[in-house]
């Protein structure tokens, strides 16, 4: 860490995700700003990720603290990869008196609505190691932070919506800008320096994003209140059948396994896949439910 005999321009603080050091997005943090930016990439202890998440929020938000106590004037940029992105939004939430001071938040591959591996883990939510914390939805916390702070959203794409680890449906939430980069697996995201022009202009000119109030992006946002709803990757869309048409070309499809789970597919006249879910046999009868209502509803043609 550098120091710096007068004020730095910013405090910058990009934090690594689960299993994981703060090597790798030290790299990435360094290759992003100059040398007036002091730059905080803290690792938190690989084993210790693997437990709970809440000593960590507590660990950044202790650095956090101290830095700002030091340099009150100084604004922050902040930047997170996997659960470090869920680590700062719960810093973020339980110190709204920060948000004035920060000029932006990046959020890369991070797993806002809940990471369906860890609720394939620990499905009822009861505490089985760090699964419980990555199975949460934080969606409603990211986008009260995003209607405040500027926020860019980076997740990738290595084909059926997901970069091998987390699925693009779980890292969108409203307010934030949102670009899906090509054929970089979970883990190279951290440090891929594909991602620094894309960041560079973001904090050029960041801006809070207006709700999309388009019918594609109203029936998922209805989707995804649905209880036991999981974000999903993409992959079992060739198995599905038409299930409601709606206005636009936009058609829900939905399959069920063997297992009694049902996935539930939006896609485009274009049969574009725009999002991928799913929910156990204890709420298809809310699937249904929400299904005959958005068939029901009186959307425009």
């Amino acid at each position: 860490m550098k120091s710096f005999s007068q004020q730095p321009e910013f405090l910058f603080f990009a934090q690594h995700g689960w299993s994981d050091n703060g090597n790798d997005i030290s790299r990435l943090a360094q290759a992003l700003v100059s040398d007036k930016t002091l730059i905080f990439a803290p690792s938190l202890g690989l084993l210790r990720t693997y437990w709970r998440i809440e000593s960590l929020i507590e660990q950044v938000a202790n650095l956090a603290r101290e830095q700002i106590a030091q340099y009150p004037e100084v604004p922050l940029k902040i930047m997170g990869h996997s659960m470090g992105g869920l680590i700062w939004l719960e810093v973020l939430n339980r110190h709204p008196q920060w948000w004035q001071k920060i000029h932006s938040l990046v959020v890369i591959g991070s797993p806002i609505g809940g990471a369906d591996l860890a609720r394939i883990i620990d499905p009822l939510g009861i505490g089985i190691g760090i699964a419980k914390d990555l199975g949460k939805n934080r969606r409603a916390i990211a986008e009260k932070i995003a209607q405040k702070i500027p926020t860019l959203c980076i997740a990738s794409d290595l084909g059926n919506g997901s970069d091998g680890m987390v699925n693009l449906a779980t890292t969108k939430f409203a307010h934030s800008q949102f670009v899906c980069v090509d054929r970089i697996p979970h883990a190279h995201l951290k440090c891929h320096l594909s991602l620094v022009p894309i960041i560079q202009q973001f904090w050029s000119n960041p801006q809070i994003t207006s709700l999309k109030s388009d019918l594609a992006t109203t029936v998922i946002r209805r989707l995804q209140r649905i209880p036991g709803m999981t974000d999903a990757s993409y992959r079992y869309l060739e198995r599905s059948q038409i299930a409601r048409q709606l206005p636009q070309g936009i058609v829900i499809r939905t399959s069920k396994n063997l297992a009694g789970i049902t996935h539930v597919f939006v896609t485009d006249n274009n049969k574009q896949c725009l999002y991928a879910g799913y929910v156990g046999w204890l709420h298809i009868f809310d699937l249904q439910k929400a299904l005959k209502k958005l068939e029901q509803s009186n959307f425009e043609k």
